[in-house]
């Protein structure tokens, strides 16, 4: 036979009324003394891990020069060239800043014309003056001639420069003052030097038919 259920009893176990009397039905048995239960101990908290701190990439990053825009080796790297604008800007300055300069200059000399424009042909012929003073050009009669070879070589080669650039875009009279100019300097530096390997020899102690030191320009070092 199945087992009747049971009915659940509930029982009050509180050893004092609402306004604080004992009750006479409550449970004389004494009050459980309370266990000391540990506490729980504290969870372990993960280890933290340490992590280098990665560079904050720059707001503005240079940008990268690919292989083919790097410049060819032995050749410097030249600064981005300036617009149109700033090189109008600069050349009505400059005008601007070169009459004032007239002005000041013909105030202070009255009487004085205005400074020549230059040209081209100026140009040519103040590179030759300056490679024939190198040269001992502008010596006084009797005084020894002193002769700056190098600064006269480098005076050619500019000269040099200037024609094979403009090679194609002169004209007749250009071309042609451009030529002489060129053939007087280099004459007179295959002059200069041939005279100065002759004085040299003579001093090493060659026969001197004259029994006099050979003249010779002196070269400025």
């Amino acid at each position: 036979m199945p087992e009747k259920n049971k009915p659940f009893v509930v029982t009050d176990r509180r050893k004092f009324t609402l306004d604080g009397t004992p009750r006479p039905d409550a449970d004389p048995s004494p009050e459980p003394e309370p266990r000391n239960i540990p506490a729980a101990p504290p969870a372990a908290e993960p280890p933290v891990e340490f992590k280098s701190p990665t560079p904050a990439a720059p707001a503005h990053e240079p940008p990268q020069r690919s292989a083919s825009a790097a410049p060819p080796a032995g050749e410097a790297e030249l600064p981005p060239p300036p617009t149109a604008s700033e090189m109008e800007q600069a050349n009505a300055a400059y005008k601007m800043t070169s009459e004032r300069l007239d002005t000041a200059v013909r105030a202070a000399n009255p009487g004085m014309d205005h400074p020549p424009v230059m040209s081209f042909e100026q140009i040519v012929q103040s590179i030759y003056m300056t490679t024939m003073m190198q040269l001992g050009g502008a010596t006084q009669p009797g005084e020894q001639p002193k002769v700056d070879l190098m600064g006269a070589r480098q005076s050619i080669d500019m000269l040099s420069i200037l024609a094979e650039k403009t090679k194609g875009n002169l004209t007749p009279a250009e071309s042609q003052l451009m030529d002489n100019a060129l053939f007087e300097v280099r004459m007179g530096f295959l002059e200069v030097t041939q005279a100065l390997a002759r004085s040299a020899a003579a001093k090493a102690g060659q026969p001197n038919p004259t029994g006099r030191p050979a003249p010779g320009p002196s070269i400025v070092r």
